[in-house]
C-alpha cells in the first residue's frame, strides 16, 4: 500500500514514539490523525508539523479504553477525511508495578488502555476498512510480551495480549486487511531510571546501544509500503535483546 494520500490514525501520537510515527508517515504523503487523551497542546503542535509536509491532519481527543469515545473518533475521521486506510495502535501506559504493591486499579488501567484499547480501535477501524476491502493495522507491542521482565507484570501481560490479538485479527480480517505488530526493545527509558540502570541495559543489548523512535517509525512505514504479503507477524526491533 502506498502511503501518499492515505488516511492514517495513530493513537497516542502527541509525544514520544507516536509523534515520530505520525511525522514519518506524513512525510511520506499520508494524511495523519493525531489521537490524544490529555496532551491537547502537544497534539496541536504535532498537527502543525504534519501540515508542513503539505498533507491534511487533525488532533482528536479520545480515551481509547472507552468504546463510545473510539466510535465517536472514527466517525469524526470519516466525516472530515472520508475514509480510514491505516491504523497504528501506539497508545499505552507504562509504569512500575512491583509484585507486592500491584493493585486491582493498576491491572485494570494497564489492560484497559494497552489491550482493550487496541482491540476497540482495531475493531471499529476494521469495520470501515472492510467496506473498501483494504487496510493495514499495526500494533505497537513490546519485546516483554514474549520475555517478561520484573516489576511490570500488568504491562508485560497486556503486551503479550496485543501479540495474540494481532494474530487473531490477522486471521479474521484476511484477505483484505493486513495486521502486524512491532516489538520495540529499549527505545526511551522511563525518566526515573538511573545512569547505572541505563548502562546495564545497554550492556545487555547485542548491538550495545539504545534504539530510537525512528527505528520504530521506519518499521511501521515498511509494514505499510514494503509489502502487502505480510500479516500476523510480530517483529522485534530491539537490537537483539530477545536473543541475549
Amino acid at each position: 500500500m502506498i502511503l501518499k494520500d492515505k488516511v492514517v490514525l495513530v493513537t497516542g501520537s502527541a509525544k514520544r514514539i507516536g509523534k515520530c510515527i505520525a511525522l514519518t508517515l506524513a512525510e511520506r504523503g499520508a494524511n495523519v490523525i493525531v489521537n490524544y487523551r490529555t496532551s491537547q497542546k502537544e497534539a496541536g503542535k504535532v498537527v502543525e508539523e504534519i501540515t508542513k509536509f503539505g498533507v491534511r491532519s487533525a488532533a482528536l481527543k479520545a480515551d481509547i479504553s472507552k468504546a463510545e469515545e473510539v466510535t465517536n473518533m472514527i466517525e469524526k475521521i470519516l466525516q472530515e477525511f472520508g475514509s480510514l486506510h491505516i491504523l497504528v495502535n501506539n497508545a499505552a501506559v507504562f509504569f512500575k508495578t512491583p509484585f507486592k504493591t500491584i493493585t486491582e486499579r493498576d491491572w485494570d488501567k494497564t489492560i484497559d488502555i494497552n489491550l482493550k484499547g487496541t482491540f476497540l480501535c482495531s475493531k471499529y477501524a476494521a469495520d470501515e476498512m472492510l467496506k473498501g476491502k483494504e487496510g493495514k493495522i499495526i500494533n505497537i507491542a513490546d519485546w516483554s510480551g514474549i520475555r517478561p521482565y520484573t516489576n511490570y507484570i500488568p504491562y508485560c501481560v497486556s503486551k503479550a495480549g496485543v501479540i495474540a490479538l494481532t494474530k487473531a485479527f490477522a486471521k479474521t480480517l484476511a484477505p483484505y486487511i493486513q495486521v502486524n505488530c512491532i516489538l520495540p526493545g529499549p527505545i526511551i527509558l522511563p525518566e526515573d531510571f538511573t545512569e547505572k540502570e541505563r548502562e546495564e541495559i545497554i550492556a545487555s543489548i547485542p548491538l550495545k546501544r539504545m534504539g530510537s523512535p525512528e527505528d520504530i517509525a521506519s518499521t511501521v512505514a515498511f509494514l505499510i509500503e514494503g509489502s502487502d504479503f505480510i500479516t500476523g507477524g510480530a517483529y522485534a526491533v530491539d537490537g537483539g535483546r530477545l536473543i541475549s
